[in-house]
Parts: C-alpha cells; structure tokens; sequence
C-alpha cells in the first residue's frame, strides 16, 4: 500500500467503480456496497455518497461524522454480493465482518476499519449538510486520508495490465458486474 495524494484521491473514484462503506461508532463496525459515489471536488478532496437513511451503516456513519469508502476488486466479488444484500441489524449477536470472514486493517484518520484486499481507500470526514442528507439521502465528505495499492494504482493513475483479479468492479443491476476495461 501506498499513500495517495490528496489532490489526486478523486482519481481513485473517478471510473466509477463500485465501492464498500464501511462506518463504526461506539466500537460496532458495519460495511455495505454502494454504487452512487462521485468525486466531488479537488483541494481540498471531497465525495458525495447516497446512503439510504434505512441503513445500519448510515446510522453509524451520521453518530460518528465519518466513513471509509474502500474500493474492491474483481476477486471480491461474491463478498460485495454478501455485504449488500443483508443489513447489520439482521446479525444478531454478530456482524457481517465476522459473519463473512472480511479481514480489516485500522483507518490513519477515522475509525471505521478498512477492508483487506481491496484496491483503494479513502477515509472521509463527513461535512453536514442536513438539508441534503435527510432529504436526498446524500452525503458530502472531505477526503482526509487515501490509500492504493501501487500494483494498480501509481503516479496519480490506474494501470489494471496484467493484475486482472485486481480491477475494480461496476455494477450495473440485477447483481451484474463487469470489471474495468482494456486501456485505451
């Protein structure tokens, strides 16, 4: 892993792959895929993220004024399955970390844990805006720590040649993804 340039975080998100948040608050960690994430603006970084006001995971992200998105990668794939179709609540006595085995690693700016394996990372400070959140459901944050893995991502670019297990997956309905493409 390498540190990601805070003026260039937007590139991590910026193909449009589909992303894992994963929130904590009063040590109960949670995570869910999510596809609506957008880069937003570039010095200082920013995102916006569509986080149903249902979710356990916005609960936690709203109560702690933070969130990781991770980005996860084609080898991941049956795991972002897991993790999107069954809610935190729904664990009893557990949580999807344990439940499917998802190996973490501690955040350098926030609590949420991020997600082994995944390609990308970007630790998020939430910027309150009441008014969008409760009624788009829409999240800004300012990006405060982003991370890569040099294989894929080095220079301010991705370059998936020859790490295909490693692209980032797009999902586009039904429980279909494709993974990024050829360069061109």
């Amino acid at each position: 892993m390498q540190p990601v340039e805070l003026t260039k975080a937007f590139r991590l998100l910026n193909h449009g792959p589909t992303t894992i948040i994963t929130s904590a608050h009063a040590g109960k960690p949670n995570i869910m895929a999510a596809a609506w994430v957008c880069a937003l603006d570039f010095n200082p970084p920013k995102v916006t993220v569509v986080i149903d006001s249902k979710t356990y995971t916005r609960e936690l992200m709203e109560a702690e004024g933070t969130f990781a998105i991770n980005l996860p990668c084609v080898k991941q794939i049956e795991m972002v399955k897991k993790v999107g179709g069954i809610s935190g609540r729904d664990l009893p006595g557990t949580d999807k970390f344990v439940e499917y085995g998802i190996e973490t690693f501690a955040a350098q700016e926030i609590s949420a844990p991020l997600v082994k394996d995944c390609v990308a990372w970007l630790e998020c400070k939430i910027i309150p805006e009441p008014h969008n959140q409760n009624t788009y459901d829409l999240f800004i944050a300012e990006v405060v720590a982003a991370q890569a893995d040099q294989r894929v991502f080095s220079d301010g670019r991705w370059h998936f040649e020859g790490h295909d297990e490693l692209r980032t997956i797009h999902h586009v309905a039904g429980g279909v993804f494709y993974a990024t493409g050829q360069q061109y």
